[in-house]
């Protein structure tokens, strides 16, 4: 869509652009569409290839602050500037380019809209390439008499890979001191040859030519001299490139040395003329003279020349070309400062090396023609219009950039400092200072280094153990580069000076700069903090823990490892690492939790890390924390870690799944007539799916109220059964069977019960589930009571009811009577079962007789010991063996009798008894004889009142001698 009314569009010049180092290059950038004033403000910033998303500014229109450190020197030197064209258009001056500023340049505008619509930015690509291209002609001076030909050679070459152009062009300087330059004839870009104005008649009648041989020679002819061609001659060499905006740009340009061309007149007798290469010299540069004589036939005649300055003579040339000079001058002329020579009979050269101010002045040519060489009667005397030549105090046009491509750095890394030194002509001397951050001492030397190249180190860099082998290099014709390879600490930040010293001829001109870097410390504000986004994770679930880490500088920047710490629960003392990552990914797993190896991902994100466990196990379970260390970069091998931090613990609860069981609990009672089978349901009402479960039955006796409740079977989640102690014995677990009726519905089966089943029945259902790696108990519950009661039979044996009490020595025997009145039916047959009580009220069974002559022991620890009588004959009397302390208690039997009904048929309860209770006494095997006596009750209350019926005795007897002594 088009631009709308308001809408702000920023557009910079296309891209990409190739420039050649060291040139001066604009680029420009414009704003339209926008609100607020006509006067617009831009900002130029660069993204460097090293790191195309970090931006660097460079210069702003509005804040001064707005460059960073590495081109605060250039944009104050305005080396680097901007030109506003207008309001809303700028022009970025480079005024030198450098190979480091290659980039991405982006121009942004500041908001000054009412709202933000549109564009406020725009980039191109800058590529800065190497200068190839060179030019050369021999300098030379060159006498032509008018109307001769004339021919000048410039070699012109480039090794440019971009698709470039040239362009070549000769140049004529009128006089010495001459600066404008007219154009004589030029090859352009497009190989259309174009003469100037003052050679455009003769160009076209064929007078003036240029012509190239090979690919490098460039000719100039010129045909027939004129007296205007005389003075100074130059060829230019221009590279060309086409923008992405199809227009030619000159990216580079080359003169040659000069050419003197003197043009002898046919017009006078003896002309004579004097020229300078250059006129107006600067102190130590080289004054060339050229006295041309342009008599017709000259090299048939004789001439003496005589140099003089302001008058007075400084040398002198015979027609033998013998060179006199002046007393004064002999010393310089010896030490080959001052030169003068006969080049030919027509053409005298004076050459003053490093000239002084005192040189500054007139000179004057003068020639004497003489008949023969040693004949001094000069024939015809002509002096030549002088030549003012003027000498200035020796400047230096030095101009200095002191920069850096690592303006801020981390502990380790290297440091790389520049000095660029433009404009000098001599030997340069240069050395590097270093004032630290809040540093008010003096500055500290780092290196310098001598015109003839000797590098000195400071006292603090002589040693390259500590920061490495110090570099001090000229990496290029104007630059020397600093390269200190390893920052130590913040303490190596600072201000960073250079300062570069000219020197020319006992003269010197000084010149300094500094660049700022900062050093971050690599133990400087690192932080790590631990976090997970749950604290409780179910088994099976996956949780992430992330580690983040705080510095001032991005992990990527830094060589970095992390170690995950596990401290299991309950603690068992030292952490326990679980896996370390190191800097170059490789990583190593601790032996505490091996499990973790196959489930656990290792991510790394910008500044943290994180670890991802799957499938969470009570393992698990526990406190974790990271560590992370980092290094020195360019530091091999690692060794010891430069900053170390640890985090904070976070604790990671593993929990079970929440139980939903539910199981029925509604009371209920089954009456049943005995020797018949019965079965006590448990109905599980609710549950998860996948689960499965483990039933444990339980019997509460009738007897006492608080008995504890027996276990009579457990079937586990495997359905594997497990008796209770009672129920264990063979014909128990025949009886009492626990079945699996559907997925909810358990039944505890009783076959042929009888009365001492009786109590109240219930179940507890556990719900297992798989997870991960094991089963599981999420949760168990109970279900209501279910009372088994029995019909009880109207007849009732007659069986012995009288209670006693016995006492036995431990290690004796001893009979416990159960005897039945009266004859049982022959189609019956009885079973007797024997109790016996505790103090604590707890009943349990002894020992079963069977109706079919089986006798079971439920207690297993009392079979050896127990035995009963006759059976038989309605004697069901106990004998119990080996009497012992435990044996102590009340005991009491229970018979029952059975018959069936008929053949193949369910034997019924028919009648029951139950007998007297006995009380047992036993008593330690190591009581004497008297102990047992007084033991007895009636002997122990005798004793009790044997001291009263002794005083009654005694108070009888005295009232008896009382009574016979008063008779």
């Amino acid at each position: 869509s088009g631009l709308s009314t308001g809408q702000r569009m920023v557009t910079v010049q296309k891209g990409p652009l190739y420039r050649t180092e060291g040139s001066h290059i604009t680029l420009w950038c414009k704003v339209s569409g926008y609100q607020g004033p006509s006067e617009q403000n831009f900002q130029w910033s660069i993204y460097l290839p090293s790191a195309p998303e970090r931006e660097v500014q460079i210069v702003s229109t509005v804040d001064p602050s707005f460059p960073y450190a590495i081109y605060t020197q250039r944009v104050r030197s305005r080396g680097i500037y901007v030109e506003r064209v207008q309001g809303d258009a700028v022009l970025l001056h480079i005024t030198e380019l450098q190979d480091r500023d290659a980039g991405e340049y982006e121009c942004h505008t500041p908001n000054t809209d009412e709202r933000y619509f549109g564009s406020y930015s725009a980039k191109m690509n800058l590529v800065v390439i190497a200068d190839t291209l060179s030019a050369s002609m021999v300098p030379q001076v060159l006498t032509r008499a008018e109307g001769e030909a004339v021919e000048l050679v410039c070699e012109v070459s480039k090794s440019t890979i971009q698709h470039t152009h040239l362009s070549v062009g000769w140049y004529h300087l009128q006089g010495a001191g001459e600066n404008h330059a007219e154009e004589v004839l030029t090859l352009s870009k497009d190989f259309v040859l174009k003469p100037g104005p003052s050679y455009t008649q003769r160009f076209l009648m064929g007078d003036v030519r240029l012509n190239k041989v090979g690919n490098t020679t460039y000719k100039l002819f010129i045909g027939g001299v004129e007296p205007s061609d005389q003075g100074q001659l130059y060829c230019e060499a221009a590279e060309w490139i086409e923008d992405p905006d199809e227009t030619w740009k000159d990216i580079s340009r080359k003169q040659t040395g000069r050419t003197s061309l003197v043009v002898m007149s046919q017009g006078r007798d003896l002309p004579v003329d004097i020229a300078a290469a250059e006129s107006s010299l600067s102190e130590g540069d080289t004054l060339q003279l050229i006295c041309m004589v342009g008599a017709q036939k000259s090299s048939n005649r004789h001439f003496q020349v005589l140099w003089f300055l302001n008058g007075v003579e400084v040398a002198r040339v015979d027609p033998h070309g013998v060179l006199i000079w002046e007393e004064e001058h002999e010393e310089r002329a010896k030490l080959g400062q001052l030169r003068a020579f006969k080049q030919s009979n027509a053409v005298y050269v004076l050459t003053i090396y490093e000239v002084r101010l005192e040189d500054n002045g007139t000179y004057h040519c003068s020639v004497l023609e003489v008949k023969t060489p040693g004949d001094f009667h000069s024939i015809q005397t002509n002096l030549s219009s002088s030549i003012q030549v003027n000498v200035k105090p020796r400047e230096s046009h030095m101009r200095l950039s002191v920069s850096t491509s690592t303006p801020q750095v981390m502990a380790g890394d290297a440091l790389i400092l520049l000095c660029e030194v433009q404009g000098v002509t001599s030997p340069v001397s240069v050395q590097w200072w270093h004032l630290p951050p809040q540093h008010l001492g003096p500055r500290v030397p780092v290196a310098a280094m001598e015109q003839d190249g000797t590098l000195n180190l400071g006292s603090a860099y002589q040693d390259g153990g500590i920061r490495g082998n110090l570099r001090l290099e000229k990496t290029s014709s104007s630059t020397f580069t600093l390269v200190i390879p390893n920052a130590l600490d913040e303490g190596d930040g600072g201000q960073y000076g250079c300062e570069v010293t000219e020197w020319s001829r006992g003269q010197s001109w000084t010149k300094e700069g500094e660049t700022t870097v900062t050093v971050i410390s690599m133990g400087l504000g690192l932080d790590v903090t631990l976090r997970s986004r749950i604290a409780a994770v179910t088994y099976g679930q996956s949780f992430e823990l992330v580690c983040q880490v705080s510095a001032n500088y991005t992990l990527d920047e830094v060589p970095v490892s992390v170690g995950w710490l596990f401290q299991p629960n309950p603690p068992t003392g030292h952490n326990h690492e679980l896996v370390r990552v190191f800097p170059g990914g490789t990583m190593a797993w601790g032996t505490a939790q091996p499990h973790l190896q196959g489930k656990t991902q290792l991510m790394k994100a910008y500044n943290s890390f994180r670890l991802h466990i799957h499938n969470a196990t009570a393992a698990d379970e526990g406190t974790y924390q990271c560590e992370v260390e980092v290094w020195r970069r360019n530091t091999l091998p690692l060794g010891q870690a430069a900053a170390t931090a640890t985090s904070n613990a976070v604790g990671i609860k593993v929990v079970l799944p929440e139980s939903k069981l539910q199981v029925a609990t509604q009371e209920s009672s089954v009456e049943i007539a005995g020797g018949a089978d019965t079965a006590i349901e448990c109905r599980i009402v609710f549950a998860q799916n996948n689960s499965q479960f483990a039933v444990t039955w339980y019997l509460l006796p009738p007897h006492p109220a608080n008995a504890t409740p027996l276990q009579i079977v457990r079937a586990n989640y495997r359905s594997v059964l497990e008796y209770g102690a009672e129920f264990s014995s063979p014909a128990q677990q025949s009886r009492f069977l626990s079945l699996r009726m559907s997925s909810n519905v358990f039944w505890l089966r009783i076959l042929s019960a009888n009365p001492r089943d009786q109590g109240r029945y219930y179940c507890v259902v556990e719900e297992w589930l798989w997870l991960v790696d094991n089963w599981y108990k999420l949760g168990e519950g109970a279900s209501g009571r279910t009372t088994l009661e029995f019909q009880l039979p109207e007849r009732e044996l007659q069986l012995e009811k009288t209670n006693l009490s016995i006492s036995a020595r431990e290690g004796e025997e001893v009979t416990l009577h159960c005897l039945l009145h009266g004859a049982p039916l022959p189609t019956t047959h009885l079973s007797a079962t024997w109790f016996q009580e505790k103090e604590s009220g707890l009943i349990r069974p002894l020992l079963t007789l069977h109706r079919d002559g089986a006798i079971e022991y439920p207690g297993d620890s009392l079979a050896g010991r127990l035995h009963l009588r006759r059976p038989a004959a309605g004697d069901f009397s106990l004998t119990l063996h080996d009497v012992e302390k435990d044996d102590a208690g009340l005991y009491h039997c229970q018979v029952q009798e059975w018959q069936q009904q008929s053949e193949g048929k369910k034997w019924s309860l028919q009648a029951l008894a139950r007998s007297g209770y006995t009380q047992l006494t036993t008593i330690p095997a190591e009581s004497t004889v008297l102990s047992r006596i007084c033991s007895s009750p009636p002997l122990l209350n005798f004793i009790l009142y044997l001291p009263l019926v002794l005083i009654l005795l005694l108070a009888l007897a005295l009232f008896c001698w009382y009574f016979k002594s008063r008779k």
